[in-house]
C-alpha cells in the first residue's frame, strides 16, 4: 500500500492566468450548448472558490502538529495550489454571472461567514476530515476528466477547458495531501470512513436538487422541459457520472490511502502536455 509520495514530489503552485475576458459573451451555454450540463459546470465553479478557502482552513488550523518536514512542504504547495485554484475560478465566476449563472450567492461574504462560523464548531479533526474526503471527490472527477477521450472531445469554450484540465491535474497532484495530515495528527480510521459516509449519502441527492433549482430559475430552460429532460438523463448516464459512486465508495474501505489508486501516469502526461517545453499552458505562466 502507498501511504506517502516520494520525498521529491510535493505539488507546484503555479502562477497562472487564464483569459475569460476573450471569451464571446453571447455564448451562455458553453459546454456543447447544452444547458444542463452548462448549468452543472457553473454550479461547480461556483462553489470552488469558498470551498477551496475552506480546504485551506483545515489544514491551517492542524499546521503547527505537523511535524514531518515533506509533509511540510506537501501542505505549503497544497496551499498555494488550492489559492490560485480559487483566485482564477473567481474570474470565471464573474463571466459567468455576466452570462446569467446565478452562483454569485455560492461566494458571499454571508455565506463564508456561516461557513466558517459552522467550521467553528467542528472539532479540528473532523473539518479536516471533510477536506479529506472532498479531495477524494476532486481526484475521481480529475481522473475522470483527464482520463476520458469522451469528456476531452466535449464541444466547449476553450479556455474554460483550459482551467479545468489545470485544475484536474492539480488535484491529482495534492491529493493526497489533506489525508496524510489528517491520519499525521492522529486522525482515525472511524472518523474518516463516518464523516465520508455521510458525505456519500448526501452526494446525489444535493446534486440533484442543486441542479434542479439553478435549471428552474433559467427562462429558456423552463420553456423546453423536453430538452432539459434529455440534457439531464445524457448528463446522468454519462462519462461523468457513470459508476461515479462506486469510485467513490473505495474511500469507505477500512485502511484506503489515495495513493492506492495509481494516477502517476495520468499525472506524468497531462504535466507534459500541459506545462512541458510545449505545453498548452505554458503561455498563461506568469
Amino acid at each position: 500500500m502507498a501511504n506517502t509520495l516520494p520525498a521529491q514530489a510535493y505539488p507546484k503552485a503555479r502562477r497562472i492566468r487564464f483569459r475569460f475576458d476573450r471569451a464571446d459573451s453571447h455564448d451562455k451555454y458553453f459546454v456543447e450548448n447544452d444547458m444542463v450540463y452548462s448549468h452543472f459546470v457553473a454550479g461547480m465553479s461556483g462553489g470552488f472558490p469558498a470551498g477551496e478557502e475552506s480546504f485551506i482552513r483545515s489544514v491551517r488550523r492542524v499546521a503547527d502538529r505537523v511535524t514531518d518536514p515533506t509533509l511540510k512542504k506537501r501542505v505549503t504547495g497544497f496551499v498555494g495550489q488550492e489559492a490560485m485554484h480559487g483566485q482564477e475560478h473567481r474570474k470565471l465566476n464573474e463571466k459567468l454571472v455576466e452570462l446569467g449563472y446565478p452562483i454569485q450567492w455560492l461566494d458571499t461574504d454571508k455565506a463564508k461567514e456561516r461557513a466558517r462560523w459552522l467550521e467553528q464548531r467542528l472539532s479540528p479533526e473532523v473539518h479536516l476530515a471533510m477536506t479529506a474526503a472532498a479531495e477524494h471527490y476532486t481526484a475521481v472527477l480529475a481522473q475522470r476528466v483527464l482520463s476520458s477521450d469522451e469528456i476531452q472531445n466535449i464541444p466547449g469554450d476553450p479556455e474554460v477547458w483550459n482551467l479545468l484540465n489545470w485544475h484536474a491535474l492539480e488535484e491529482l497532484e495534492h491529493k493526497s495531501v489533506a489525508f496524510d495530515v489528517f491520519r499525521a495528527i492522529g486522525g482515525t480510521e472511524r472518523t474518516r470512513i463516518g464523516v465520508m459516509l455521510a458525505m456519500y449519502s448526501l452526494t446525489l441527492p444535493l446534486t440533484y436538487v442543486a441542479l434542479a433549482l439553478a435549471v428552474a430559475g433559467d427562462e429558456n430552460a423552463r420553456r423546453q422541459p423536453v430538452r432539459v429532460a434529455r440534457e439531464a438523463y445524457r448528463l446522468f448516464t454519462g462519462p461523468v457520472f457513470r459508476g461515479l459512486m462506486p469510485e467513490l465508495a473505495k474511500y469507505l474501505r477500512p485502511g484506503f490511502h489515495p495513493d492506492d489508486i495509481d494516477t502517476s501516469a495520468l499525472l506524468s502526461r497531462w504535466q507534459q502536455e500541459l506545462f512541458g517545453k510545449d505545453g498548452q499552458l505554458v503561455d498563461h505562466l506568469k
